[in-house]
């Protein structure tokens, strides 16, 4: 049974971190990552069995086969996926808010429009083959376990018609939906082509409610 200390040193260090430690330190053994993380070697297999199932991080044996303990136990190590390479590292803040800036700073709405709606196209074309489902429901939940790869929790609940709500506890862009609620009419976009159906932004935090919902909605035009 977990203890609250050893609950609480788990919940110091998140999966993004676990990442970038991997990233700069190829091949780490269990107790190379205990004493980066300060957690015990429960807390850490948890934690690469779950980075392991989501396919950001492979484990092989120290030195092949052949390598074990003196007990007979295999000696594993830890390294990035391709797919965890390219997960971790990637929260370039300020580039994003000037990148952004850039885009609205184009004074014609038709090229602006246009201009957004390429790069929603480009961002939806790298996820899409990762979301999976037949239904909206199973695509959402799929679409979760990519946010979840981004440190952002998400999650799918039903609304009153037992409908699937996207519903996010976190925005990953904070700062910047806070400059610009224009952001949030990205996301929906973006989350529109992903899922291959429109959805309407039915709750957002910046309005004060706990958390941002996407429902399924009519198709229709938005301009940002």
């Amino acid at each position: 049974m977990t203890s609250d200390r050893e609950k609480n040193l788990s919940e110091s260090f998140s999966d993004r971190s676990l990442l970038d430690y991997l990233r700069r330190h190829d091949a780490s053994t269990v107790n190379d990552l205990m004493e980066f993380a300060g957690v015990t070697a429960t807390a850490i297999r948890q934690r690469v069995n779950r980075l392991m199932e989501q396919g950001l991080v492979l484990q092989s044996l120290v030195g092949g086969q052949a390598e074990t303990r003196s007990r007979g136990r295999p000696t594993h190590c830890y390294s990035l996926t391709a797919l965890g390479e390219r997960s971790s590292g990637d929260n370039f803040q300020d580039l994003t808010s000037v990148l952004w800036s850039e885009i609205r700073a184009v004074k014609d709405p038709e090229i602006r429009q246009g201009l957004l709606k390429r790069i929603v196209g480009r961002f939806a074309e790298t996820y899409r083959d990762r979301v999976q489902g037949g239904d909206l429901r199973e695509k959402m939940e799929s679409l979760v376990g990519l946010m979840h790869e981004r440190d952002v929790p998400f999650e799918v609940v039903s609304n009153d018609s037992g409908l699937p709500v996207l519903t996010a506890w976190a925005c990953p862009y904070p700062e910047l939906a806070e400059q610009d609620r224009a952001i949030c009419s990205m996301e929906k976009m973006l989350f529109s082509e992903i899922l291959g159906e429109s959805v309407r932004l039915s709750a957002c935090r910046l309005d004060g409610e706990s958390c941002c919902t996407f429902e399924a909605s009519p198709m229709a035009s938005s301009s940002v």
